[in-house]
């Protein structure tokens, strides 16, 4: 992994901790929000940032901060196939 792309990889773990923490407890947000967010470009370039938002949204569950959630129930990152949503972990 280059230098280049473990920084993109901590911007995207940050842009998804941040647009959680503006829009409340109870809201979740769509890996491509943060791709949006860490994309510098005006064009439809952050769709390639899409997997590497899912893998930073995977490494935030691993870290306790998040889940993500298909169909409003949490589902393991390695086992979730298409859409998902990520939100703040909510105790159990």
């Amino acid at each position: 992994m280059t230098d280049s792309e473990r920084r993109t990889d901590r911007r995207l773990e940050r842009a998804i901790l941040e647009l959680l923490e503006r829009r409340g407890p109870t809201a979740s947000i769509c890996p491509s929000d943060a791709a949006r967010a860490v994309y510098e470009g005006d064009d439809d370039g952050w769709r390639a940032l899409m997997e590497p938002a899912r893998r930073a949204a995977g490494r935030l569950v691993a870290a306790g901060d998040v889940e993500i959630t298909q169909g409003g129930r949490p589902v393991d990152p390695t086992e979730a196939r298409g859409p998902i949503r990520i939100r703040i972990r909510r105790p159990h």
